[in-house]
């Protein structure tokens, strides 16, 4: 069913969509995972700050898919934020998720005012060429931490995962990493916390019109403008008709309709504004 894939700058693909486990207690994620790998999702996005990991990695070892089929994320946390302390980080998620290797590894956040993320991203480096992720990337990375990696070190990140949605398009940071190679995977895309974005007007009138869930049209919108996301859901029905959002298709005066919702409105946590 997750049939598209997205080429990467070193050369593997990820996932159109991936299934985020963002605070799904550790107590049921395993059960999510399983649930959600018999319906078909093949790409799953945790971090060692959600505690989850362990759960994942055991739905994925008891699921017999082999390993290659599955696309694994996971992020470094920001307690970790030392270039001394990344590589037992990411050797602990290895051990918690009881896998060989990582499939995109994030920086979950910039945490510029540390000074450290750059010298952190020279660790990534090195993960990559021992073979414990096969991808590197960022996550909430603004332009300026961007091109401090791109400037200062040998690798470009495959993925920056930033909030992006209908309301908050963040162009120039999209389009500079789209110039130089970075695929821009976006979480948040149904809302963040309390705040739904099935709830707006043009989202539910074009789900109307489409005959669609609003998830649906939004995962729509996504996909027809050639971004990874990471959704949501512990519902196993919700799983079930977000995956079906392939069999709409949006017009583009529907397109435009959700573009022109932009209000440059950030929902979730602020990069500026995180550094600890």
């Amino acid at each position: 069913m997750n049939s598209m894939k997205i080429q990467l700058n070193d050369g593997t693909e990820m996932p159109q969509l991936t299934l985020g486990v963002f605070r799904v207690p550790s107590t049921e994620v395993e059960r999510v995972v399983s649930e959600a790998l018999e319906l078909g999702y093949r790409s799953f996005d945790t971090a060692t700050s959600y505690e989850n990991e362990k759960g994942v990695g055991r739905a994925i070892n008891k699921s017999g898919i082999p390993r290659e089929e599955i696309y694994l994320i996971t992020k470094l946390s920001n307690t970790d934020h030392n270039k001394n302390m990344a590589p037992q980080a990411i050797e602990k998620s290895l051990e918690e998720l009881e896998l060989n290797y990582i499939d995109l590894y994030l920086m979950h956040w910039p945490m510029a005012a540390s000074g450290l993320f750059v010298d952190i991203w020279r660790q990534f480096e090195t993960f990559k060429s021992k073979g414990l992720t096969k991808s590197i990337g960022a996550s909430n990375y603004r332009i300026v931490d961007l091109e401090r990696i791109l400037n200062e070190t040998d690798t470009p990140p495959a993925v920056n995962q930033i909030e992006l949605h209908p309301l908050f398009r963040q162009k120039a940071l999209q389009e500079y990493a789209s110039k130089h190679g970075i695929i821009t995977q976006c979480w948040g895309p149904f809302g963040f916390t309390k705040y739904k974005m099935f709830n707006e007007k043009v989202i539910q009138e074009i789900s109307k019109a489409n005959n669609a869930t609003p998830a649906q049209v939004l995962l729509r919108w996504y996909y027809q403008h050639g971004w990874p996301v990471a959704g949501k859901t512990s519902n196993p029905e919700h799983m079930l008709s977000n995956l079906n959002f392939y069999n709409i298709k949006l017009s583009d005066a529907d397109m435009e309709k959700i573009d022109a919702m932009n209000l440059d409105h950030r929902i979730g946590p602020d990069p500026d504004l995180v550094d600890g």
